[in-house]
């Protein structure tokens, strides 16, 4: 079934339909066997990727979704069933900005009418640690709109998306090739550290096209879009054996992951944000529930993922 533009059939307002998750979701909708209308939001609707949802049938409207354009985003949800919903903390950093907006999406779904709400969250590190970690600022942001959310007198779910496995492709995960020809990928971990790995471009919206077609909708709920748990150690095997290099993991310090990180270029919030990322995931895990029955079809393993991603530019 295509997507629609019959008034009969449901809208679905889709935030973040130009890019990684937000395109999932359409294209999850698209292939469904139900039709669907989809709303997407761009601040450039004449970008290739806008264009190419007009051309599968989307309705894009040109609109930045930030505070200032309050009254316009209220009346762009008008009329919603359904809602997709996604801020990006790392286009501005700011933690406050990410939260304010996040809650503007919610109240903008309720007031146009939403019954099914899907928000992309993550887990609430700073609590979850008792203050251990407290600067994993684009986790605790997303779990900040997810309590103000499941307050709004919505039917509200938190689907929260995995490690994207594309996120070895470039730094800081990525392998860096040592003297002797070998790769190393070098994080503040243990190697037996589990990651919840999803192909997010393909994959995650397959978990939110589940929850809208559910005949009751999992109001409330903590669930993560992933196919399976990976150790980081096996994430360096399995690239090893798609790739014929010798890669490995290798185990570092905080300090170390720091000063690589700035080495990098990448700015002090960064470098703090991302260190206590991988530090208390490594000490706290990944504890949600995930959707394994039910789903249009299987999402891809770990080695899938690897399979059909060109490393020649990573591993070379």
């Amino acid at each position: 079934m295509t997507i629609t533009q019959d008034a009969s059939s449901p809208l679905v307002v889709v935030v973040g339909g130009t890019g990684v998750q937000g395109g999932s979701v359409v294209k999850a909708l698209a292939e469904s066997d139900r039709p669907y209308r989809v709303r997407v939001f761009s601040r450039d609707a004449t970008k290739p990727a806008a264009h190419s949802l007009v051309q599968l049938g989307v309705e894009v409207v040109e609109l930045a979704l930030t505070l200032e354009n309050k009254d316009a985003v209220y009346k762009a949800f008008a009329g919603a069933e359904f809602a997709f919903l996604m801020t990006n903390w790392w286009v501005h950093f700011d933690t406050e900005r990410d939260i304010a907006e996040g809650k503007l999406l919610v109240d903008a779904a309720k007031a146009g009418g939403a019954s099914r709400v899907v928000w992309s969250g993550l887990p609430a590190i700073s609590r979850l640690s008792g203050g251990k970690y407290p600067h994993v600022w684009h986790f605790d942001s997303k779990a900040a709109v997810t309590e103000y959310g499941r307050q709004a007198g919505v039917p509200f779910l938190d689907l929260q998306a995995g490690n994207y496995g594309t996120n070895f492709l470039g730094p800081p995960f990525a392998p860096t090739k040592q003297a002797d020809g070998s790769y190393v990928i070098a994080l503040p971990v243990k190697p037996t550290m589990q990651l919840p790995i999803i192909d997010a471009a393909e994959d995650y919206g397959l978990f939110v096209r589940h929850a809208l077609e559910l005949p009751v909708f999992p109001d409330g709920a903590e669930i993560v879009a992933y196919s399976e748990n990976v150790t980081i150690t096996d994430v360096a095997l399995h690239l090893s054996q798609r790739t014929g290099k010798n890669v490995v993991f290798k185990q570092i310090s905080a300090d170390q992951f720091h000063a690589d990180l700035a080495a990098l270029g990448f700015p002090p919030p960064i470098v703090l944000d991302l260190a206590e990322v991988f530090l208390s995931l490594d000490e706290l895990g990944w504890k949600v529930d995930a959707v394994s029955e039910g789903l249009a079809r299987r999402p891809r393993t770990w080695a899938e993922i690897v399979e059909v991603t060109d490393w020649s530019k990573v591993v070379s």
